[in-house]
């Protein structure tokens, strides 16, 4: 059987860095490691092939030479996904939806020819049992959390690797904590399921023998939900592992506040290999961290907090949101003074929305404030709900707020002041190889010749070549970041 696996295209939003990816000649930050392990699931008499829309374009000749086309998606490339399950249909290729958006909306996907949702280590097998014999049924779902001790090696073969930026892989599923506005434990459950040690280091040595060096991202929603497994067993194994192979990944995650109590676990990471990691710090207001029950980020000073990560040498990127019941008039102030002031160059600031499923959105729903669906783009100015601040106070404030921190002039000090304290260990690596000079080349060209704001790239590059060459890589990096987030956010 012929399985054709598609994974939709994004539009350009705050975490595709489509303007940023040009300069290093990548198409697509990540890759779509749902479908890579979908594959592996597979049976192997089964032949798989992959199109990430992403990275190429997805032909009438590929949907055709398939018995069936899987889908996966996540809710802001839903407009995607139904281009896709259209074609299909027009073609005469039956399809097969399953991942996040599906498993939270399938009732909107009559199109559809087969549902298989929620974890695939439990859906796909009854799916494929079925085809085999002829009676496959339309919607297979199971509330059930299996263990990961089961989940196979991505099919990291079907991919091709020169056209992202960086690769994926998997710890752990499930997080700790229930903030109102979250879906992770909707989709994933409280407890905190991982993969033994041995898995992780047998797909890290797989990435490693199909030739990738570079960027690792663990896409855990929470890395460190399980502290005492990470010291005592991951983390140690994972150094021992990056010493016999010289280093060759560098490694980022995602993460919750309370990793700043822990130096022990920080200094880990980082002898580990991690670099950089993003915390979902929404917002510097009490009222509002107690209103969406968000209680590992209440009662801290969340800016000390942010210190202690990037003091131990890891690049903080922070998740900001505006839009609480209990954000007063002053919220956006207050925010461009944290963001400032902390030394995040990437801080994604988007309006609040209510995924389904969350307990925000069944609050909304029996307040009777619930509009519309989500788009899964925060940062496109579109609320489902009604807020209590009144809806033009909001947007414009929220405008000014990335207006603000995206400006050349207030994002180029802000990474000035986190370079001149950050100190990367002495196992990180930030030096140019041959391969970087092109980009640098493409960067200078377009940063410090055509751009309006060549005058404050040229300022910082030479104020890092002076005064921090170890940090100049980076330097570029976060410049060519601030191009894509002007272009995001439209700030001529």
């Amino acid at each position: 059987m012929k399985i054709l696996l598609v994974y939709p295209e994004h539009p350009v939003t705050f975490w595709s860095f489509k303007h940023a990816l040009g300069f290093i000649s990548k198409k697509a930050a990540n890759t779509p490691l749902g479908l890579l392990t979908v594959a592996a699931l597979l049976p192997p008499e089964f032949e798989a092939r992959l199109v990430d829309m992403n990275v190429e374009s997805l032909k009438d000749g590929d949907i055709e030479w398939a018995d069936y086309v899987f889908i996966s998606a996540m809710s802001v490339q839903r407009d995607s996904a139904v281009e896709v399950i259209s074609r299909c249909r027009s073609l005469g290729t039956k399809t097969v939806a399953g991942g996040p958006l599906f498993s939270s909306e399938f009732e909107d996907f009559a199109a559809v020819d087969h549902l298989v949702l929620n974890e695939a280590e439990v859906t796909l097998p009854g799916f494929i049992e079925d085809l085999l014999a002829g009676c496959a049924k339309r919607l297979y779902t199971s509330g059930e959390r299996p263990p990961l001790t089961s989940t196979p090696i991505p099919r990291w073969d079907l991919l091709k690797k020169k056209k992202y930026q960086g690769m994926s892989v998997q710890y752990s599923r499930g997080c700790p904590f229930d903030c109102e506005f979250c879906d992770i434990s909707v989709l994933y459950g409280h407890k905190v399921r991982t993969k033994t040690t041995d898995q992780v280091l047998a797909e890290l040595e797989s990435l490693y023998m199909s030739g990738w060096r570079g960027s690792v991202f663990f896409v855990d929603d929470n890395f460190i939900g399980n502290k005492r497994a990470l010291k005592t067993d991951l983390l140690p194994a994972i150094i021992e592992w990056m010493e016999k192979r010289k280093r060759a990944f560098h490694f980022h995650t995602e993460v919750s506040i309370d990793l700043s109590d822990d130096p022990e676990l920080m200094d880990l990471m980082v002898r580990a290999g991690f670099m950089a990691v993003f915390v979902g710090i929404e917002t510097p207001n009490e009222a509002s961290l107690a209103e969406c029950k968000k209680v590992q980020n209440k009662n801290r000073d969340l800016l000390a907090c942010v210190k202690k990560i990037q003091d131990k040498g890891l690049l903080v990127q922070g998740g900001f949101i505006v839009g609480f019941d209990s954000d007063p008039v002053s919220i956006f102030d207050s925010l461009i003074t944290f963001i400032q002031k902390s030394g995040i160059v990437t801080a994604m600031v988007g309006l609040l929305n209510a995924p389904r499923g969350t307990k925000l959105h069944k609050r909304l729903v029996e307040e009777g404030r619930l509009l519309r669906k989500i788009s899964g783009n925060n940062t496109d100015l579109t609320l489902n709900f009604i807020p209590k601040m009144e809806k033009k106070a909001l947007v414009d404030g929220y405008e000014r707020v990335v207006g603000t921190i995206y400006s050349a002039g207030p994002y180029y000090e802000r990474v000035r002041s986190f370079l001149r304290e950050f100190n990367p260990p002495r196992n990180t690596e930030f030096r140019f190889r041959y391969r970087d000079f092109k980009s640098l080349f493409k960067s200078s060209f377009r940063l410090g010749v055509i751009d309006r704001e060549r005058w404050h790239y040229w300022r910082i590059v030479f104020w890092s070549l002076f005064t921090r060459p170890r940090v100049l890589p980076l330097t570029i990096t976060f410049a060519a970041y601030g191009f894509h987030f002007r272009k995001i956010f439209r700030i001529s």
